[in-house]
């Protein structure tokens, strides 16, 4: 399936480099590791904020873990999640066989402010957010490709927060987080949330040791795959699982 085409919104959408907000968020965080909620008899309620910022979902002692490396400007991360999230959900994470943890690689300034509004507010309800970003990306991108040279200015130019913002509102971000309760003064303050930052730095570095350069990008129990879409994910997965039930007979 070919993307959309982006000819503006790849200009529009510049090389990001992360520099240090100004003021520290006090959204609700997660402690690292720990699972948030564990529903009885189904896995994909238990979510879980990892060391580095990301988020998993699932059994966090499932024998089989994805790791997904995700751009929200990617139109084919967007077709991925439309693809997997509803099979994964219904079959093998339920059951506590793969648990799955969502890490950014960021390619521009937009990755960023969505990144940092995605972690902004109840971290059980980061899927929630993760999710409808995805669902409405082709709406958001087409008003990206119309933005005036005024406006990108504003997103490249100045005090990260301040690009951030300027994004946010050209973008209808801040309306999408409010049908969550989420303000504009807190989504402000999210955007400032130099903690989180760090975070994605992290995330960056991390991606980049194992040689993710591209989105969508996997890992299977640490190992990165070649496939960079579903079918050739689910066939990993029905693999390794079979895999782990060979070793427990």
């Amino acid at each position: 399936m070919k993307p959309p085409r982006m000819n503006t919104a790849r200009r529009a959408l510049a090389p990001l480099a992360l520099a240090a907000g100004a003021a520290l968020c006090i959204a609700a965080t997660g402690k690292p590791g720990k699972s948030l909620e564990t529903p009885a008899g189904n896995w994909n309620g238990t979510i879980a904020v990892t060391a580095n910022g990301s988020h998993r979902f699932g059994n966090p002692e499932a024998p089989v873990k994805l790791t997904e490396y995700v751009s929200y400007t990617c139109p084919h991360c967007a077709h991925y999640q439309k693809e997997s999230a509803p099979v994964l959900r219904l079959t093998v994470v339920p059951k506590g066989q793969v648990s799955v943890t969502v890490t950014n690689l960021l390619r521009n300034p937009v990755d960023l402010t969505l990144a940092m509004l995605t972690n902004c507010g109840d971290p059980k309800r980061f899927f929630v957010r993760h999710n409808a970003f995805f669902a409405t990306q082709e709406k958001w991108l087409a008003k990206a490709e119309k933005m005036t040279p005024a406006q990108l200015q504003r997103w490249n130019q100045g005090e990260l927060p301040e690009r951030m913002r300027a994004i946010a509102s050209d973008l209808g971000f801040y309306d999408q987080m409010s049908t969550w309760g989420i303000t504009r003064a807190q989504a402000n303050t999210c955007l400032a949330d130099t903690a989180m930052l760090e975070k994605l730095k992290v995330q960056q570095k991390e991606s980049a040791d194992l040689g993710i350069r591209s989105t969508p990008s996997f890992t299977l129990n640490g190992e990165v795959l070649d496939g960079h879409d579903w079918a050739s994910v689910s066939q990993a997965i029905t693999g390794k699982i079979a895999e782990e039930r060979a070793g427990a007979i």
